[in-house]
């Protein structure tokens, strides 16, 4: 699957961890999660480095952070089994990463001993030779892998590398033919190309790639293997400065795409990669507000395009030779209320992931040879979070694997088999490792302001009437179309065995009813995705579902303009809140050109330069343009030092003005009528990652450090450790 840009996803401000289009991306952070760093974090008991990160304010949760810091050790330990698919299958092996390298398994001969194909310790020590080393810190380089790439016969292997701290990538190529009767040499790379985002092979000796330069990709360059060496030839550049470009190919290998996508237009080339040129062609090009994907079917191309009613996406199809807008014809358009969120060709049959009129997860199975006869596939009810697995070398075309999630339900595999619609789920009944029943998840709708209704949904242990005196954290985000991130966290898994109830809110903004719902709360439209999460929590409490005194609202990026804003317009409807790189200065930001974001962020912000009512509209909503003293909540910011995404002088100038005004409220009110002063604390840690820190150690104290800010905050004595039971 693949209809989902990733420029909203390198090159915009979205939630930390969130990334649903990069699959192969989240091997990353999972394998942090359940590889090498669980291994290296059983030996020791590393010490919490708050005297080098920690900023103002944070001094009073050490203790509470350190005891936290230990149970979600423990919980991540619980969840070290869960199923990925970070494995990559090939004709002959199978390739996995390790701490170290990727290794390779042999499939006849799986008793024998994995072999290593590329050691990432000499990457490091090339690095370190290069003096990229950081001067100031003495901090220890290391690469992770992103994703690996197999040619088609399994002769080269390409594997893409980021390094910790500076965010460097680079693509590194393996030949992975040995000489007889000799091992790999995994020391040896037989090419390194630097700044690779995407690539794919054509053939063994071909592979496409494009690069990242900053925050854009624009040029799509062609890698050819020769006896004799190597050869780099430009094959595409993009001119437009908000387009960003990748390569990717159809599911069943047959055409390589290059996807130009700005956030209001898409155009895709094509490549027949059976031919021997390889000269790409346009598929339609670029128009306003057509967004559209492609995958191949036998001479056909199957595209989905938001051609639907009212501008959604819909499924339609065209011949490969006459492949633009004038030959499309409709195969499926979704009913009302039902939206497409994403695409793949599985055999004969085209299945989309679909979102229903009560926010719930299904399959939408559209038999190509008869698109009459399309039928749907209910998922389980609690499933908010769907991710599929792409094929390898040798795996079977015709039968689509996947997990679904939750935020507090870990994966769990399935596979669906459309020629007979037969679903078969990992654990044989549909339930997850633990037992789903202890938890209840309930789906709500909140009436906004303007008579709209925004989904809620709810995860708890308890009936909701008795919900008055639990803790609640709500999660928001509201931007760029993209849906709230409901992955699976070992956090929030538990937070609710404590006895908390989490909600997430679909406001306005995201993607969770459509590109109608983007629409909706795009520049002009901001101040909906304010009044959709006042109404949510008014709902919630309307419902007998916690209290301001015990709430708490959580968000990343951009969902810190919502929060923002309500904050500074009903600072009294939660106690406290947590930003994870957030970004407050809306109009500064979008009055600097300098910055790499400014120019395609227009269309969701708007130009406040260049359009006096846009500049109007921004300051009315602009978290850090309307802070006044009042009696805020508490609040926890955690910002990155060289994160480009959201910069750090508009987090510190956020911080710098709250904290003013909270002084200036409490110096002008009688002693006596004082209320507990809010703590605004700010964390600002080390490195350039928009999406949060990938060392495990680090990533757990953050988790830890907010876990112990909402429990003092929402003054909740802090849960009690459980006794082993003697035997």
């Amino acid at each position: 699957m693949g209809c989902i840009s990733p420029l909203f996803f390198l090159s915009a401000r979205v939630p930390m961890q969130f990334r649903v289009k990069f699959r192969e991306l989240t091997a990353c952070k999972r394998k942090t999660w359940l590889s090498w760093s669980l291994q290296r974090c059983c030996s020791s008991d590393t010490s919490l480095s708050s005297s080098d990160h920690l900023s103002s304010g944070l001094e009073r949760y050490k203790d509470l952070q350190k005891y936290f810091r230990r149970r979600l050790k423990d919980a991540y330990h619980r969840f070290s089994n869960i199923p990925d698919y970070s494995v990559v299958s090939g004709h002959h092996h199978l390739y996995f990463t390790e701490d170290d390298g990727i290794y390779r398994m042999d499939k006849k001969q799986s008793h024998l001993e994995p072999e290593q194909v590329l050691n990432l310790r000499q990457i490091s020590g090339e690095l370190e030779k290069t003096g990229l080393e950081n001067n100031k810190r003495k901090q220890r380089f290391q690469w992770t892998v992103q994703r690996i790439r197999l040619s088609p016969r399994e002769r080269h292997l390409a594997a893409s590398l980021k390094c910790t701290h500076t965010e460097e990538l680079r693509c590194v190529v393996v030949r992975l033919e040995r000489r007889r009767f000799l091992p790999l040499d995994p020391q040896h790379v037989t090419l390194t190309l630097e700044k690779v985002f995407s690539f794919e092979w054509a053939t063994d000796e071909v592979l496409f790639y494009t690069t990242l330069e900053g925050l854009r990709s624009s040029a799509v360059f062609r890698l050819d293997l020769t006896s004799s060496g190597s050869r780099i030839t430009s094959v595409f550049e993009e001119m437009q400065p908000d387009v960003f470009v990748e390569v990717a190919l159809t599911r069943d290998r047959q055409i390589l795409t290059i996807n130009c996508n700005s956030r209001t237009s898409s155009e895709v080339l094509l490549s027949d990669i059976a031919t021997s040129n390889l000269e790409p062609f346009v598929v339609q090009p670029r128009q306003l507000n057509l967004l559209y994907h492609v995958e191949h079917w036998r001479s056909r191309l199957i595209i989905l395009a938001n051609t639907g009613l009212g501008q959604e996406y819909q499924v339609v199809q065209a011949p490969v030779s006459e492949p633009s807008m004038d030959s499309w014809v409709s195969l499926f358009a979704p009913e009302s209320g039902t939206t497409i969120k994403d695409m793949d060709v599985v055999g004969d049959h085209c299945v989309l992931v679909a979102r229903t009129p009560v926010s719930e997860l299904a399959l939408i199975v559209v038999p190509l040879i008869h698109p009459k006869n399309t039928y749907i596939v209910q998922l389980p009810s609690w499933a908010c979070a769907i991710k599929t697995k792409k094929p390898g070398l040798a795996d079977q075309q015709n039968m689509l694997e996947f997990l679904i999630s939750s935020p507090v339900h870990p994966p769990v595999p399935y596979c669906l088999h459309p020629e007979n619609g037969l679903l078969l789920s990992g654990t044989g009944d549909g339930s997850s490792p633990e037992n789903q029943a202890d938890y209840i998840t309930t789906r709500l709708e909140a009436c906004s302001q303007d008579g709209t209704f925004v989904p809620v949904t709810l995860f708890h242990t308890v009936p909701v009437e008795h919900l008055r005196q639990a803790p609640l954290l709500v999660h928001v985000y509201g931007a760029y179309g993209r849906d709230l991130n409901m992955e699976f966290y070992p956090e929030k898994k538990v937070m609710l065995e404590q006895g908390w109830a989490l909600a997430y809110c679909h406001v306005r903004g995201g993607g969770e009813r459509g590109l109608s719902w983007h629409r909706q709360a795009c520049v002009g439209g901001k101040q909906r995705g304010v009044e959709d999460l006042q109404a949510c929590l008014h709902h919630l409490f309307s419902l007998g579902v916690s209290s301001p005194s015990l709430t708490a609202l959580t968000a990343c990026s951009a969902g810190a303009v919502p929060v923002g804003a309500l904050c500074n317009r009903h600072p009294l409807l939660m106690r406290a809140v947590t930003l994870q790189a957030p970004f407050l200065d809306v109009l500064g930001t979008m009055e600097d050109h300098s910055l790499p974001l400014t120019l395609e962020d227009r269309d969701e912000w708007g130009d406040p330069v260049g359009n006096p009512e846009h500049r109007h509209i921004i300051t009315s909503y602009c978290p850090l343009h309307n802070i006044t003293p009042q009696h805020y909540p508490s609040m926890l910011l955690t910002a990155y030092s060289g994160d480009n995404v959201v910069p750090l002088a508009g987090v510190l100038k956020y911080t710098e003005q709250l904290k003013k005004a909270v002084h200036t409220h409490f110096s002008m009110k009688p002693k006596s009528e004082c209320k507990p002063a809010p703590n605004i604390a700010l964390n600002i840690q080390p490195g350039a990652n928009h999406l949060g820190p990938e060392d495990f150690e680090l990533m757990l104290e953050e988790e830890a450090l907010e876990l112990a800010f909402l429990y003092m905050e929402l003054g909740l004595d802090p849960p009690r450790p459980q006794r082993k039971r003697r035997r």
